[in-house]
């Protein structure tokens, strides 16, 4: 096979020990290295001597990160690869082997290098998965709420719409406090919306609750509120290093589903240089949200989505639910018809997909939202659909001369 790389360096990497092997024209030669700091400069002193052209690597777990750090910083050109596009024969397998294997799929070509942004933008990533890590637990404390409140036989939430409200807060914390408060100081607790259902709650929070029952409710209050300041500051600590993907988070705040803070974590994960992706189809096939390709005898079968970047997956995901609720956009009309045919987890991903299409092109192209609008299949095929509705009319009994009669 033809050698791409006359010197390279193929290493198997692990939580404490890093195998190296560098092949360099006939020969190579392989040295093991420690973790820390200065044994990962250690290696990347000994691959510059060596005059190594190229680094290949396992994208594995978090261990890579320390390694492509330093090599970034001391100008080693370095791959990333998915462990499952360079696994060896099943049989004798040992740390040696994968690293000379590695190695010598790197010297002929034969790896494909993994997607991996700036450092700047791997920090952002952080943050913002961070970000997702405190609202999905301040989810499950609330949900922790809930039950308590229930073995307490205090039906509250089944009156207000948000437990941890204003108006709510109140009510539980005279709960806390173990005084029960009637229908006058009720009135005096609850404002808004929820003042015309004051004999709902007086009633609903009428349970029994033990001293035990109080000093869990008080934890986990207090946890809930932690977890919103630090949510809080999260968000302002994104606002801050995301002041230069302004303009692109307003374009992408444009499509119907999308909010800012969507449109941050989106930007987060596939940055604003959509020259990494030769098309919308291959950073489509990035995140995992186009179908598998599965052919067997000349036909096609059913495929499921590749694996993906799964902060983008679920972003998107999320991001799709809310674009089929608006009635006027051509993703709730693309929901509605795929639904009925394949499912609502399939309409679901496949509006997620045409999200991300259209996001590609207007980061790429640095061009407006155009929303094709609800009545775009309406276009196609006019006479037959007139002609289908037609006959499904008649066949249920209704005459073209006939005038209906008023009601």
């Amino acid at each position: 096979m033809e050698v791409v790389y006359r010197c390279c360096c193929g290493i198997d990497v692990h939580k404490k020990v890093i195998v190296a092997c560098l092949v360099n024209g006939g020969g190579q030669e392989l040295r093991e290295f420690g973790t820390t700091t200065s044994e990962i400069k250690s290696l990347a002193n000994w691959l510059t001597e060596s005059g190594c052209e190229m680094i290949a690597m396992e994208s594995t777990g978090v261990f890579w990160k320390p390694l492509y750090n330093l090599f970034e910083l001391m100008d080693l050109n370095a791959i990333i690869v998915n462990a499952a596009h360079m696994k060896a024969l099943p049989g004798r397998k040992t740390d040696v082997k994968d690293a000379e294997w590695i190695a010598d799929l790197l010297r002929h070509g034969l790896l494909k290098a993994s997607y991996i942004p700036g450092r700047e933008q791997r920090e952002l990533r952080e943050i913002t998965r961070y970000r997702k890590s405190l609202t999905e637990e301040r989810c499950r404390e609330v949900n922790r709420l809930q039950k308590i409140l229930e073995g307490a036989n205090i039906k509250l939430d089944s009156v207000v719409k948000d437990i941890t409200g204003k108006s709510a807060r109140k009510l539980l914390q005279r709960i806390i406090d173990d005084d029960i408060p009637d229908s006058e100081e009720v009135s005096k607790l609850v404002h808004g919306r929820m003042r015309p259902k004051l004999d709902q709650i007086v009633a609903s929070i009428e349970g029994i609750t033990t001293p035990l029952q109080r000093k869990l409710l008080a934890q986990i209050i207090d946890h809930i509120d932690d977890l919103n300041r630090r949510i809080s500051e999260l968000d302002k600590l994104v606002q801050e290093y995301m002041t230069e993907y302004v303009a692109a988070i307003e374009a992408i705040d444009e499509i119907p589903g999308i909010a800012r803070r969507s449109a941050e974590v989106i930007l987060a994960e596939i940055g604003t240089d959509m020259s990494r992706f030769p098309s919308a189809a291959h950073l489509c096939s990035w995140a995992g949200v186009c179908p598998g390709n599965y052919q067997s005898a000349g036909r096609r079968k059913h495929g499921k989505t590749t694996k993906g970047n799964k902060a983008l997956k679920t972003i998107l995901t999320q991001c799709a639910k809310s674009a089929k609720t608006v009635k006027s956009s051509y993703f709730s009309v693309q929901y509605q018809r795929i639904a009925a045919r394949r499912g609502k987890n399939r309409a679901t991903l496949a509006v997620a997909h045409s999200m991300l299409i259209a996001i590609y092109h207007i980061l790429k192209n640095k061009t407006a939202f155009h929303d094709l609008g609800s009545d775009y299949y309406d276009a196609f095929n006019r006479d037959r659909k007139i002609n289908s509705y037609l006959k499904r009319l008649k066949s249920l009994g209704w005459e073209p001369d006939a005038i209906p009669s008023s009601a």
